[in-house]
């Protein structure tokens, strides 16, 4: 995912359902992943052999808000700051006037 972290959801492939085939990219030896030729979105994660199950980015469903973490996989390059963030500050996006600005600014005239 090239990120810090990745909150993946894991099924059982014959219970997914493509509302369009995903292009595949064989990210190693042993494994591949989905995603949106058209955007880029990272989908997934699976085996290429010896398994039924695959792993789903949760951020890819439109409502990922009944997903709640259960485990970490991959700890030994886990960058704890990134764990817990709780109180940083934040700010949404249409709060930030300079965002807001590209985006009036890429409006068909």
């Amino acid at each position: 995912s090239g990120n810090m972290s990745l909150a993946m959801v894991g099924v059982r492939q014959d219970a997914v359902t493509w509302e369009g085939e995903p292009d595949w990219y064989r990210s190693s030896a042993i494994a591949e992943r989905p995603f949106c030729a058209t955007c880029g979105t990272s989908l997934g994660f699976r085996y290429t052999e010896g398994t039924d199950k695959m792993d789903l980015t949760v951020a890819a469903f439109d409502d990922p808000s009944g997903f709640v973490p259960k485990s970490h996989f991959g700890a030994e390059s886990m960058h704890r700051a990134w764990v817990n963030t709780e109180g940083l500050p934040e700010m949404r996006s249409e709060d930030y006037a300079a965002l807001q600005e590209r985006w009036e600014k890429a409006k068909p005239q």
